[in-house]
């Protein structure tokens, strides 16, 4: 079959794990297949990924062939796959924006970005770019807060006809104006704000659902997060953090049988603890009251490599976009969206997103 064609922005540990990924199953089989939820989607198997395009602002990775720009600083995520053949594909400088958090200038050079000394691009520069690699699908990885950088991607996506994966919490795919704008232009987007393998978000929303399928009333809960990747530290700056904690927050609401009150839900990135690395461990507390009134609480520990926990999510979302392109359809995917993200232009179940989007994908074969 054909390639899945890719442009990536944002070269940093998601992407890295990304491409790792896609490398390390080249020599795998359906059944050593650990760690994805489906070897095969539309006859597509994650070796069918080929990334062509890519986009950054950190020095040590514009100019380097993406095989070697995975590995730069300040990426920390667990290496599982080293040997990587180059690509012939060169990192390009991106836009900045505010893709780059000031404060992130005073942490030094392990755990920081350096700025390119490069130009910019600028838009036609990048659509060009898209088009003349062959892309047809374009990833955000960019960094919590980049509101303006994310726009301005996805406007290229746009104009150059290409579908859009939004990988974080700047709200596209759940913008009924950037949905129509999809829409009308017949182009596919999945947003927004990846949701991980077995992160976070999803056991919290499992447990939630637990609670309501059981009866138990839920009065309080929180999640704390802690990590010592760049984004943890760029999330250190807490004007940034205003769509992300609406993205976790609604992700747990949303699975409630009665909407909590603010007060009573804490849900959001907590701190930055450089030894972790790419480790991000997550404390879940729930509070609330079983049969008779009767008190109980639950509290949960969970450790996670955060950047791989999203890479076979992004693989699936990938392949599902590539069908939507297939087929012809576009605007927001609600039922792949619903699945791999948190914050979908319409919430379900994580069951019900599940059973969407199988049917989603078995739909080519009818």
């Amino acid at each position: 079959m054909n390639k899945i064609k890719i442009a990536i922005a944002g070269i940093g540990n998601c992407a890295s794990s990304l491409i790792q990924g896609i490398e390390y199953y080249k020599n795998k089989n359906d059944q050593e297949a650990i760690g994805l939820m489906h070897w095969e989607i539309g006859g597509y198997k994650p070796s069918d990924i080929e990334v062509v395009s890519a986009f950054d602002i950190d020095k040590r990775k514009v100019g380097k062939d993406i095989a070697e720009a995975v590995f730069e600083l300040p990426n920390c995520t667990t290496i599982f796959c080293r040997e990587i053949p180059k690509k012939g594909v060169p990192v390009k400088m991106g836009v900045v924006l505010d893709g780059f958090a000031d404060h992130m200038k005073n942490y030094g050079e392990k755990y920081t970005f350096l700025l390119a000394e490069q130009k910019e691009a600028t838009k036609e520069e990048i659509v060009k770019e898209l088009k003349e690699s062959g892309a047809e699908i374009l990833l955000n990885y960019l960094p919590v807060g980049s509101e303006k950088a994310v726009r301005f991607y996805t406007d290229c996506a746009l104009e150059a006809g290409v579908g859009f994966i939004n990988n974080m919490p700047v709200f596209i795919a759940s913008d009924p104006e950037w949905e129509q704008r999809f829409k009308e232009k017949g182009i596919p987007i999945i947003g927004d704000d990846i949701k991980a393998q077995m992160g976070a978000t999803i056991v919290h929303r499992v447990l939630t659902n637990l609670f309501k399928n059981r009866g138990a009333k839920l009065e309080r809960t929180y999640q704390l997060n802690t990590g010592g990747n760049t984004d943890f530290l760029n999330m250190l700056d807490r004007n940034r953090l205003a769509s992300k904690k609406e993205s976790k927050t609604e992700a747990v609401q949303s699975q409630t049988k009665i909407r909590l009150k603010d007060e009573n839900v804490h849900i959001g990135p907590s701190d930055w603890v450089p030894w972790q690395k790419d480790n991000k461990i997550c404390f879940i507390r729930m509070e609330g009251k079983l049969f008779g009134d009767v008190p109980m609480n639950l509290e949960l520990r969970l450790s996670v490599e955060d950047s791989p926990n999203s890479a076979g999510v992004a693989i699936d979302a990938i392949r599902c976009c590539k069908l939507a392109l297939e087929r012809g359809q576009g605007g927001a995917l609600y039922s792949p969206s619903a699945y791999f993200m948190k914050h979908p232009p319409k919430q379900f179940t994580d069951d019900e997103a599940y059973r969407m989007m199988e049917e989603f994908i078995e739909e080519r074969k009818e």
